[in-house]
C-alpha cells in the first residue's frame, strides 16, 4: 500500500486529502487548498455574461486558453492573463510535491464559516494544478463540487494500517499510549486517566469504548456516512445520469437539469463501474507486472555490466602485462648481444694494443741497439754484423706493413633496432570490435598476374575490390618462414604493392593480405604460394665495398687502386640452403695472395679477408694456401693459382660446411664447420689481381657424390 501514498495526497500542499473536492477535470484537490488558489476573473468573462451571451453551456466554463496563458513563454515561472488588462500579472509558486499553483489575487475576506459555506469573490477562476486546466466557478462557489468520500475512506484505512501508537489526550506530561477511546467523548484516554477521568459509572456508563485505530476511523466517517447532493443538501442521491456521469437526487429528476437525461439505478452503475474498474486495473496490472520482470532485468544487466566490467579490466591488464613482459624479455635479450659485442670488441682491441705494445719494444730495442752499432768505429768487427743487423731491420720493417698499423676492430656498433612496426602496431592497439560507426574494409583481392619472384626477392600486388565502398587506411602483409610455419608480418602501409627481399633461395612461401581501417581489419585474402629460385644468381655490391674496388661487366669483374687488400661482398646473403659460385683470375702479377670466402655484411673492408672474426675465408698464392679466420691461419695446402684458375666456393648450410676448390679440385679438407647465420660472398685483393664472378654454376661431381654416400 505504500506505493499509492503519493495518489492519497494534495497536489497543492503535498499531505493528506482533506475534505477533497472533485473537479471537473477528474482531479481531486482538498477544500481549503482550492479556496487558497481561486483567481478573480473580468466581468466580461463571468459565467452571467456568457450565458447572457448564448455562450454558456453547462455550469462550469472553461477559460479559452488561447487567451489566457498560464505560463510565460519562456516557463520562467510566472503566470499572467495575457487577453485582460485590467488583470495584474499574478506569482506563481511550487506545492511541496513539485506542482505549479497560484495563490488568490487578494487575501479571502475573514470570516467564521467553514471553507465550504463561506463566500467566494465574484467571477471566481480554478486552474486544475495537475492539468493546468481552468474553469470559471458559478453562484454556488466551491459547493458546486462533488466530495471524494471514496477517497476519504481510501486514506483513513491507509493511514488505520499505518498508525503509529496514537497517545492519550489527558495526560499533563510525556502523553502515554493510548488504549481506548470513548465515541461519545471523542477523547483518547490511557489506562490511568480512563479510570481518573472516565470512570465506568454514573451516566458515562453508557458510552462506548473502543480500540483507539476503530476510533479514529469511525470518528473521520461519522459526520459523512450518507452522500448528499450539491445541488440539493437534504437529498441524497438515489440514481445514476448517464449522460452527465455523475450520481443525483429525486428532485434533480423532478425540476432540475438532469429530468431530461436517461438515469439508471444507483447500485446497478455502482457494480457495473466496479467491474469496468476491474476489468481496466486487469490490464493495468499486467503492464505492472511486465514493468517489475524488466526492472528485474535492468538491475540483472547492472550486476552483470559491473562483472564484465572487473572481468574484461582484468583481462585487459594481464594482455598489457603480457606485452610489458614479452618486451623485458626481449629487451634483455637485445642488451646481452650489445654487451657481447661491447666484449669482442674490446678484446679485439685489447689484444691488438698488446700484440702491437711488444713489437714496438722489440722494434725500439733493435732501433737503439743499432744506433750504439753504428757508433762502433772498428771498421772489420762492424761489417761482420752489418748485414745481419740490415737483415734484421728489413725483417721488422716488413713485419709493421700490411695492416699490423691498422685497427682491427671499429668503435661503431653495427647493429641497428628497427622499432617503428612495433610503435605502429601498439598505436593501433584498440577495442576495433566495439566500434561500430562505421564497417571494415572488404577483403583485398592479390593480383596474381602482377605477383612474381625474382632470385630470392617476391614482389606481390593487391586491390580492393571493385564494389567496395568502405576506403582502407592501409595493409598488413604477411608470409610464413618458408617452412611452413607461423606468418609474421613482413609490411604495414598504404601501398598496394610489395617487394620483399632476403627471402631463402629454394624455398616455397605462402603470402596474405588484409586491410584496415579505424573500425577494424577485414579478412584474409587468399593465400598465394610463392617459389624462390633454385640457384643464386648475384654480383659484387659497390655500396657495401671499400673505396678502392674497382667494378666492371655489369659489376662482375673487379680489381683493386691500392696495393693494400681491400674487401668486396655480393649483392645477395645466404643463411638456408646450398649454394657454390666460381671466381676466375683475369689477372695475377708479382704473387700476391688474394682470399676468398664468405663473411658478415659488417665485415672490416680495409684489410685482408679473414683478419677479424666476421670473415671465413682462403687465400692463396702461386703454391700454396691457408685457411683463415679471426687472423688464425690453419691447414696449409701445396697448390696455388695464376692466371685463369678457377676458385670455387661452397657454402652448404644445411650441413654447416664451408668448402673451398681450386680448377673443380677440393682445395684442402672442409675448411670450416658449425657456421650458422646470415653469410654473404666475399673476396679481398689488391691492384696485381683481377676476377670475375660466376653464379648459377652447378656444384662440383666430387661433392655431390661426397653428399649422397653421406
Amino acid at each position: 500500500m505504500e506505493e499509492m501514498e503519493e495518489e492519497l495526497k494534495c497536489p497543492v500542499c503535498g499531505s493528506f486529502y482533506r475534505e477533497p473536492i472533485i473537479l471537473p477535470c477528474s482531479h481531486n484537490i482538498c477544500q481549503a487548498c482550492a479556496r487558497n488558489i481561486l483567481v478573480q476573473t473580468p466581468e466580461s468573462e463571468s459565467p452571467q455574461s456568457r450565458r447572457a451571451s448564448g455562450s454558456g453551456v453547462s455550469d462550469y466554463d472553461y477559460l479559452d486558453l488561447d487567451k489566457m496563458s498560464l505560463y510565460s513563454e519562456a516557463d520562467s515561472g510566472y503566470g499572467s492573463y495575457g487577453g485582460f488588462a485590467s488583470a495584474p500579472t499574478t506569482p506563481c509558486q511550487k506545492s511541496p510535491n513539485g506542482v505549479r499553483v497560484f495563490p488568490p489575487a487578494m487575501p479571502p475576506p475573514a470570516t467564521h464559516l467553514s471553507p465550504a459555506l463561506a463566500p467566494v469573490p465574484r467571477n471566481s477562476c480554478i486552474t486544475c494544478p495537475q492539468c493546468h486546466r481552468s474553469l470559471i466557478l458559478d453562484d454556488r462557489g466551491l459547493r458546486g463540487f462533488p466530495k471524494n468520500r471514496v477517497l476519504e475512506g481510501v486514506i483513513d484505512r491507509y493511514q488505520q494500517s499505518k498508525a503509529a501508537a496514537l497517545k492519550c489526550q489527558l495526560c499533563e506530561k510525556a502523553p502515554k499510549e493510548a488504549t481506548v477511546m470513548c465515541e461519545q467523548c471523542d477523547v483518547f484516554y490511557c489506562d490511568p486517566c480512563r479510570l481518573r477521568c472516565h470512570p465506568p459509572r454514573g451516566p458515562l456508563a453508557k458510552h462506548r469504548l473502543v480500540p483507539p485505530a476503530q476510533g479514529r476511523v469511525s470518528r473521520r466517517l461519522s459526520p459523512r456516512k450518507v452522500s448528499t447532493c450539491t445541488d440539493h443538501e437534504l437529498e441524497n442521491h438515489s440514481m445514476y445520469c448517464v449522460q452527465c456521469k455523475m450520481p443525483v437526487c429525486y428532485q434533480c429528476l423532478e425540476e432540475g437539469k438532469h429530468s431530461s437525461h436517461e438515469v439508471k439505478a444507483l447500485g446497478a452503475m455502482w457494480k457495473l463501474h466496479k467491474s469496468q474498474l476491474s476489468q481496466a486495473l486487469n490490464g493495468l496490472s499486467d503492464r505492472a507486472k511486465e514493468a517489475k520482470e524488466f526492472l528485474v532485468q535492468l538491475r540483472n544487466m547492472v550486476q552483470q555490466i559491473q562483472e564484465n566490467s572487473v572481468e574484461f579490466e582484468a583481462c585487459l591488464v594481464a594482455q598489457c602485462d603480457a606485452l610489458i613482459d614479452a618486451l623485458n624479455r626481449r629487451k634483455a635479450q637485445l642488451l646481452a648481444r650489445v654487451n657481447k659485442e661491447h666484449e669482442h670488441k674490446l678484446k679485439v682491441v685489447r689484444d691488438q694494443i698488446s700484440h702491437c705494445t711488444v713489437k714496438l719494444r722489440q722494434t725500439t730495442g733493435l732501433m737503439e741497439y743499432c744506433l750504439e752499432v753504428i757508433k762502433e768505429n772498428d771498421p772489420s768487427g762492424f761489417l761482420q754484423i752489418s748485414d745481419a743487423l740490415i737483415r734484421r731491420v728489413h725483417l721488422t720493417e716488413d713485419q709493421w706493413g700490411k695492416g699490423t698499423l691498422t685497427p682491427r676492430m671499429t668503435t661503431d656498433f653495427d647493429l641497428s633496432l628497427d622499432n617503428s612496426p612495433l610503435l605502429q602496431s601498439i598505436h593501433q592497439l584498440d577495442f576495433v570490435q566495439m566500434k561500430t560507426s562505421s564497417p571494415v574494409p572488404a577483403t583485398p583481392i592479390l593480383q596474381l598476374e602482377e605477383c612474381c619472384t625474382h632470385n630470392n626477392s617476391a614482389t606481390l600486388s593487391w586491390k580492393q575490390p571493385p564494389l567496395s565502398t568502405v576506403p582502407a587506411e592501409g595493409y598488413i602483409l604477411e608470409l610464413d618462414d618458408g617452412n611452413g610455419g607461423q606468418f609474421r608480418e613482413v609490411y604495414v602501409g598504404k601501398e598496394t604493392m610489395c617487394t620483399v627481399d632476403g627471402l631463402h633461395f629454394n624455398s616455397t612461401y605462402n603470402a596474405r593480405i588484409k586491410a584496415f581501417n579505424k573500425t577494424g581489419v577485414s579478412q584474409y585474402s587468399k593465400t598465394l604460394v610463392l617459389q624462390t629460385s633454385e640457384v643464386a644468381w648475384f654480383a659484387f655490391d659497390p655500396g657495401s665495398a671499400h673505396s678502392d674496388i674497382i667494378f666492371s661487366n655489369d659489376n662482375l669483374t673487379v680489381t683493386c687502386s691500392s696495393y693494400d687488400d681491400r674487401v668486396v661482398l655480393g649483392k645477395t646473403g645466404f643463411s638456408k640452403g646450398v649454394h657454390y659460385w666460381e671466381l676466375t683470375v683475369d689477372r695475377y702479377d708479382n704473387h700476391p695472395d688474394p682470399a676468398f670466402g664468405v663473411a658478415r655484411i659488417n665485415v672490416m673492408k680495409d684489410v685482408m679477408l679473414g683478419k677479424d672474426d666476421k670473415a671465413w675465408a682462403m687465400y692463396v698464392d702461386n703454391n700454396r694456401s691457408w685457411f683463415m679466420h679471426n687472423n688464425s691461419h690453419t691447414n696449409r695446402t701445396e697448390g696455388g693459382i695464376t692466371k685463369g684458375a678457377t676458385i670455387g666456393v661452397l657454402l652448404d648450410l644445411n650441413r654447416k660446411t664451408l668448402t673451398f676448390f681450386i680448377n673443380d679440385e677440393q682445395q684442402g679438407p672442409i675448411a670450416f664447420e658449425n657456421v650458422e647465420g646470415l653469410f654473404f660472398p666475399a673476396v679481398s685483393l689488391n691492384r696485381n689481381v683481377q676476377v670475375t664472378l660466376h653464379t648459377g654454376v652447378p656444384v662440383p661431381d666430387c661433392y655431390s657424390s661426397r653428399a649422397s654416400i653421406a
